[in-house]
């Protein structure tokens, strides 16, 4: 299945009743099992782009389609930066809640949840609520969520931003596991250049006001391990190159905010 974005624009009306430019002319596309990563400075439209390729939010033009669905309606797993788990439901309830909600069997709900749970290496936590949980295993509940429903697309909107840096990068390298485990076609927000290059096929560099592509980069590294010493020199340069590109808006942005 692949993941067509054409054409698209978004525009608002802020407070003052001004329309604004969100997004303009976007154009790319998100390969079978491609794991695609949006980075741009603040303001640059890169959640609104996502929530509008999960269907939360419209385009103002343009579209975006899904080829190679033989008709079936394509299912969608979102892992927000905020983890927005059930608070009165355990670890186990909130990772079949959609699997409940699409009417698959208690037995489908036991597999998949015991099955994804184990895979973000939750296992003994099942019967725990999220209050009990330390804000990584609150985030691997919410992929493991994400992951039960087994979706054709797996959109994530900075999901690791508020952890600490010692449990982001254990959380990326998790990541790619899971990734190399189902191969899911995936679209990643992030701020944070270096996890971009670390976990990205492609990495769309949008710019702001509006956002618009200013650059899509291959990363051509292997998949797993691309923080080992042999491929620092290109990784850095990788990174670099992103900063390069983002640089000014960024230091526009900081003046504004």
């Amino acid at each position: 299945m692949r993941i067509v974005i054409e054409n698209v624009d978004k525009t608002f009306i802020d407070s003052k009743k001004r329309e604004v430019t969100a997004l303009q002319n976007i154009n790319f596309s998100i390969e079978k099992q491609e794991f695609v990563v949006l980075v741009g400075p603040s303001g640059c439209g890169k959640s609104t782009l996502l929530n509008i390729v999960g269907g939360l939010m419209s385009p103002t033009q343009g579209s975006v389609y899904f080829e190679g669905t033989n008709g079936k309606k394509p299912t969608l797993g979102i892992v927000f930066q905020e983890i927005a788990l059930f608070p009165w439901r355990t670890v186990y309830e909130n990772v079949i809640y959609g699997l409940e909600e699409s009417g698959a069997s208690k037995e489908v709900q036991r597999e998949k949840g015991k099955h994804y749970i184990d895979m973000v290496g939750l296992q003994g936590f099942e019967g725990a609520y999220p209050k009990q949980l330390s804000g990584g295993m609150r985030q691997r509940a919410g992929i493991a969520r994400a992951l039960a429903i087994e979706p054709d697309l797996l959109l994530m909107d900075e999901p690791f931003s508020a952890l600490d840096a010692q449990t982001r990068t254990i959380m990326q390298e998790e990541l790619l596991t899971i990734w190399n485990r189902t191969r899911l076609s995936t679209l990643y927000v992030t701020h944070n250049i270096q996890e971009a290059v670390y976990l990205a096929d492609r990495v769309i560099v949008l710019s702001r006001h509006p956002g618009q592509i200013k650059s899509i980069i291959e990363i051509d590294l292997p998949k797993i391990g691309r923080d080992q010493e042999e491929y620092r020199s290109q990784f850095e340069q990788y990174a670099n190159e992103i900063w390069q590109l983002i640089r000014h808006d960024a230091q526009e942005a900081s003046r504004e905010g």
